[in-house]
């Protein structure tokens, strides 16, 4: 269902430059306004450029390609992680071969800690979706992915921090996690009134599917309302931004 009083991200991407889709992370019942629907593939960004062309993605606790996905997104551990190790609890287990596989964290110690800290997101509906952003299916967004250059990238953090005045509570932030993880995860450790950002796309393991140069941008809704309200009065409208759009066309 659509409203009106919706944030509408026209005004910040036509003074941005951002022309790169806009990617929702909907969590829903109802699948058919998303279609039509990639492939399932072992990363769910293999489908990046496919999201740029008007696909979506669909996750379901049993349909996940990826163990680590399947984890951040719905929190099913592996088979793999639940079989018996003696005393090694699953979330051990997990963490254990995923350190010793990938060796992200100095000890698997460290890495289960992670995982103890940070939680996975699940799903509340049957399904998530990984979508070009559609405003008729608001309702049902969870967070909104700009995928950016590091121009860009630096304006969305300008937006982020335009009404914080604080050092101890950091509207952006940056963590260890997957892409996916970065994506909706992150975000959802957090109080869902407040806004926040996650510089995302830090996960080596996904950024072979993504072009060199782009970073992602991950928010909240009350995030996306605030960055959309961004107008030519801001920094937007200000020298600083057009000198930089100018030096980029030299």
């Amino acid at each position: 269902m659509s409203d009106k009083n919706y944030p509408n991200p026209k005004r910040l991407l036509e003074l941005s430059g951002i022309e790169t889709e806009l990617i929702g992370f909907y969590d829903v019942n109802d699948i058919k306004p998303f279609e039509p629907f990639t492939k399932s593939q072992r990363c769910f960004f293999a489908s990046y450029e496919d999201w740029q062309r008007g696909y979506s993605t669909l996750i379901s606790e049993s349909n996940v390609c990826c163990p680590g996905g399947g984890y951040w997104i719905g929190g099913v551990m592996p088979a793999w992680a639940e079989e018996s190790t003696g005393r090694l609890s699953p979330i051990e287990n997990f963490a254990r071969k995923l350190n010793q596989r990938e060796g992200f964290k100095s000890s698997d110690e460290i890495l289960c800690k992670v995982f103890e800290n940070l939680k996975p997101y699940f799903i509340k509906n049957k399904y998530a979706v990984i979508a070009p952003f559609n405003m008729d299916q608001y309702e049902y967004l969870k967070t909104i992915t700009f995928y950016v250059n590091p121009d860009q990238l630096s304006l969305l953090i300008l937006g982020a921090e335009y009404n914080n005045s604080s050092l101890e509570e950091n509207p952006v932030i940056t963590t260890f996690s997957s892409g996916c993880g970065e994506m909706v995860a992150v975000l959802e450790n957090f109080d869902h009134q407040i806004p926040k950002a996650v510089i995302g796309a830090t996960d080596i393991a996904m950024r072979k599917h993504l072009p060199p140069e782009i970073l992602a941008f991950a928010v909240n809704k009350p995030m996306f309302k605030q960055l959309c309200e961004l107008d030519q009065h801001s920094f937007l409208g200000k020298p600083f931004w057009e000198s930089l759009k100018k030096a980029r066309t030299k």
